[in-house]
């Protein structure tokens, strides 16, 4: 049984695994700005008193920093950013949720947050140099 619970430790794997769910899953919400727009998201920045064209930064967040996590590249840097760009997220649209329970008892903003820790877990596994 030790054999083969050993035999399961394979790290390279599983940041591979956690690289592409994290990275992917984070891609396609910047596809989905990319298709349908930043209006909601310059709203948002509007109200809060900054400038609409930060809105852009989201793009940076959601498609090139996802993008260079799925290629292996500046893996670490990336991982920052979009753990940042979940810090930016939750600050303009969910600060309510934050201590609040969802309608199925799980904390409201478990997605962000397994965006958040996943980035962050991302940028500090990342190996120095990729393989």
């Amino acid at each position: 049984m030790t054999k083969y619970i050993s035999s399961l430790h394979q790290p390279k794997v599983g940041f591979f695994i956690l690289r592409w769910t994290v990275g992917g899953l984070m891609l396609l919400h910047g596809v989905s700005k990319l298709m349908h727009g930043l209006g909601p998201i310059e709203g948002m920045l509007v109200s809060s008193g900054l400038p609409a064209f930060i809105a852009y930064g989201v793009l940076i967040g959601e498609v090139v920093a996802p993008l260079f996590v799925l290629a292996n590249r500046f893996v670490a840097p990336a991982g920052l950013v979009m753990a940042f760009n979940m810090v930016v997220a939750v600050a303009l649209a969910h600060t309510a949720q934050i201590f609040t329970l969802g309608k199925s008892g799980g904390w409201a903003l478990e997605l962000q947050g397994l965006y958040f820790f996943g980035s962050l877990a991302i940028a500090l596994m990342a190996p120095r140099q990729p393989d």
